[in-house]
């Protein structure tokens, strides 16, 4: 059983989920601005250095922030051991994070081209080391990371429209957006002291966390292929800045989504299920995944055939001339919401939690090896549009995989028996989109339209087919609480 006094999900889940809409919201604000004023060129370069930063960054976390968030939820009802846990986790990830550090000065060194951007990176490394949001994840308050990160992310877009104005400004862009998170990061450390009791460094124990991280650090590094190698090798292969400045752009706008989908579902929920791990309750964990998946499934489907229908208006009116291209790529990448969707809801929520990692990472180690060969095969005959494919087959092969091998907590059976109807809606609604954008002229009056109607369709169609999550979940839970709030009264 949950004790009474432990956090609440629902207040856990509006505040990540507030938090999502507000990464969501914000991009709304500057892209218009910044894809004009840094042009794809800019973005580009932006892209192409942040990539190698993030793998020496990886390297500095290892798998720190899923092996972290796990150990300290299921210490957490025992001070002593989680002060100890704290302590140990993060003081392997600065000795990590400082070799690291020496590596990327010799790879400044070494890389003259684009060397004053390197050099602002190097914020990202010292982000890294000092980033203990697992330990508050895992103690399930999101109230501190949501609070201090929002913060400093609005205090960061205000820095930017007063200090970006050029292309020649594009130094200080990455410094604002790489500052901002290092600052949110640091003040985390302001409350450490509220959840931690006194600790005897001399009997911290660091190596058995440093071996039990690499299996967490494993999968990270190889769904690095088909997230951070992907951008480096359309610069390598392509030579072309604007190309990343367009996969930038797309990976952006559907890391937006995917933020929406589920990243705060998994980050609230994976916590609490490796509690239930722990207490052995295994019904509530199979309930909690099955309505976990039909909310990805919900949101998801009407997002990948919402962007389908309005990415050929929505790309000029916001991104500006010169950026026909992101809005093919949109259409291609799509799908990769609900196909990451799922399975990062089993990868959160099954195999983390319940210390299968290892057979995980098999998995997604496969997913990046056939990811890396399509992406030197496809990259040059399709550049962009190449790597979303090499990243849409990867996802997929890793999506199947896990579940076949996941014990009966989601199957097949019941992703078609809770995604049909939402697949229907979004089919009628694409098509009513599309039969209506010939009759638009202006881009802007377009999405002004077609965006709103098309939430409308989807949520019609899933009403009138009674699909399961809207009624019993949305509708049901609603209703009742309604009910419940004038008896109350």
């Amino acid at each position: 059983m949950i004790k009474k006094n432990s956090p609440s999900i629902k207040l856990n889940f509006i505040l990540s989920t507030a938090y999502q809409v507000m990464i969501f919201i914000l991009p709304l604000i500057t892209k218009p601005y910044f894809s004009r004023v840094l042009r794809p060129e800019g973005l580009g370069i932006y892209s192409y250095t942040q990539s190698y930063q993030t793998y020496f960054s990886m390297f500095a976390a290892l798998g720190t922030m899923s092996y972290g968030t796990r150990e300290i939820a299921r210490a957490r009802d025992d001070l002593e051991k989680r002060s100890r846990l704290f302590w140990e986790i993060e003081l392997m990830t600065v000795i990590t994070s400082t070799i690291c550090l020496g590596a990327w000065i010799l790879f400044i060194l070494f890389n003259e081209k684009y060397r004053i951007y390197y050099i602002v990176l190097t914020m990202g490394i010292f982000s890294t080391m000092f980033d203990i949001s697992w330990f508050f994840n895992g103690l399930e308050q999101f109230k501190y990371t949501v609070s201090k990160n929002a913060f400093f992310k609005i205090a960061g877009v205000i820095l930017l429209f007063i200090f970006v104005r050029t292309r020649e400004d594009l130094p200080i862009y990455a410094a604002i957006l790489i500052g901002s998170t290092m600052l949110g990061n640091l003040s985390m450390w302001l409350y450490i002291r509220r959840f931690t009791g006194r600790v005897d460094f001399r009997t911290l124990k660091i190596l058995p966390h440093f071996k039990e991280t690499l299996i967490y650090f494993v999968p990270s590094i190889a769904t690095s292929v088909y997230t951070v190698l992907d951008k480096i090798l359309i610069g390598l292969l392509t030579g072309n800045e604007a190309q990343n400045g367009f996969y930038e752009q797309t990976t952006e706008m559907v890391n937006m989504m995917k933020a929406l989908t589920f990243t705060s579902l998994n980050n609230v929920l994976g916590a609490r299920i490796a509690y239930l791990f722990e207490n052995k309750q295994y019904e509530e964990i199979k309930e909690r995944i099955r309505l976990s998946v039909n909310y990805i499934l919900y949101l998801g489907l009407g997002m990948c055939f919402g962007l389908i229908a309005v990415s050929p208006r929505f790309v000029p009116w916001f991104y500006g001339p010169g950026y026909d291209e992101v809005a093919t790529m949109l259409r291609l990448m799509s799908p990769i919401v609900v196909v990451i969707g799922v399975s990062n809801c089993l990868g959160s929520q099954y195999y983390t939690p319940s210390g299968k990692r290892k057979l995980s990472a098999k998995f997604i180690i496969a997913g990046a090896c056939a990811n890396l060969v399509m992406n030197l095969i496809l990259i040059p005959r399709l550049m962009g549009n190449g790597a979303i494919v090499a990243s849409l087959a990867a996802e997929l092969l890793i999506t199947v995989l896990y579940l076949r091998h996941c014990d009966g907590y989601l199957t097949v059976r019941q992703l078609w028996q809770d995604g049909w109807k939402k697949l229907a809606a979004g089919l009628v609604m694409l098509g009513c989109i599309l039969a209506l954008d010939p009759l638009i002229a202006s881009d802007k009056a377009a999405v002004l339209i077609e965006v709103p109607l098309g939430v409308l369709i989807y949520f019609a169609v899933t009403w009138l087919l009674r699909d399961r999550f809207l009624m019993d979940f949305i509708i049901g839970r609603m209703l009742k609480s309604i009910i419940g709030k004038l008896k109350h009264r």
